[in-house]
């Protein structure tokens, strides 16, 4: 296996193989705590349309004995270099909550300096990058950092009664809310590329007004997409999410 392989199979999942008649990929990118697997079920609808390549960050699943990264810029840079070394060069960028955020860093380094062609950018479950909301959860104790994550419904609580599975996931989920919590957004160009925006009607992370703001970070189309649920919708919404980014991905192009 050459060393490029290697740092590909790293960073990137590849639950299905790419259809032959296209040449994009959809790059997924997780939320705080998240992993590669979130997203299986989104890559099996989506299998006939896009090759579907979900990122798993350093510190959880079988990366697990490596330490997080705790800045998004840092995090953006990585994965850049491991996507410039794909074979495919057009990308359309999904990112949920902390996971926008990230996307939408690596697409202003993509639209600066790389070769890659960037279709367009899906943030979901996010404000828009300006906005900052803080909620301290990096420095919280482990019965705070539970809390929230109850408070947000993304984790089945039988897990979080598992000690064993709390000493596993807790250092990937401190790592992600320090990356993400000490981010701030350094005022740049718009983005050329069209932004897709999809959120949970009862989200306590961003409301739909919130969401608009990310209208003025592109110069590209804009479009918002509203569905039932709160932060965690697209485990509820599946099927209605793969529909509306097979339309993304089609528009994209």
């Amino acid at each position: 296996m050459t060393d490029t392989l290697a740092v590909q199979e790293l960073w990137i999942r590849r639950y299905h193989p790419a259809p032959e008649d296209t040449d994009v990929s959809l790059v997924c990118f997780p939320h705080a705590g998240g992993s590669a697997s979130y997203f299986r079920p989104l890559a099996s609808a989506l299998a006939p349309v896009a090759e579907v390549l979900p990122v798993q960050y350093p510190g959880r699943q079988d990366r697990r004995a490596e330490p997080p990264i705790t800045s998004i810029p840092r995090l953006a840079d990585e994965i850049l270099a491991v996507l410039e070394s794909l074979p495919r060069r057009r990308l359309v960028l999904f990112g949920h909550s902390m996971g926008a955020c990230l996307a939408f860093e690596v697409a202003r380094r993509i639209e600066q300096r790389s070769a890659l062609e960037l279709l367009g950018l899906v943030a979901s479950g996010r404000t828009a990058p300006p906005t900052l909301r803080d909620r301290g959860v990096r420095s919280m104790d482990d019965d705070g950092v539970i809390a929230e994550i109850r408070r947000l419904n993304g984790t089945d609580d039988r897990l979080l009664l598992d000690d064993d599975v709390i000493r596993m996931i807790m250092p990937a989920i401190r790592g992600d809310y320090e990356a993400v919590e000490s981010y701030r957004y350094e005022p740049g160009p718009r983005l050329r590329c069209p932004v897709s925006v999809l959120v949970g009607d009862d989200d306590p992370q961003v409301t739909p007004a919130e969401a608009q703001g990310w209208r003025d970070h592109t110069e590209g189309g804009f479009t918002l997409r509203r569905f039932p649920g709160g932060h965690f919708y697209l485990a509820e919404q599946n099927t209605q999410v793969a529909r509306a980014l097979t339309e993304d991905l089609a528009r994209f192009r």
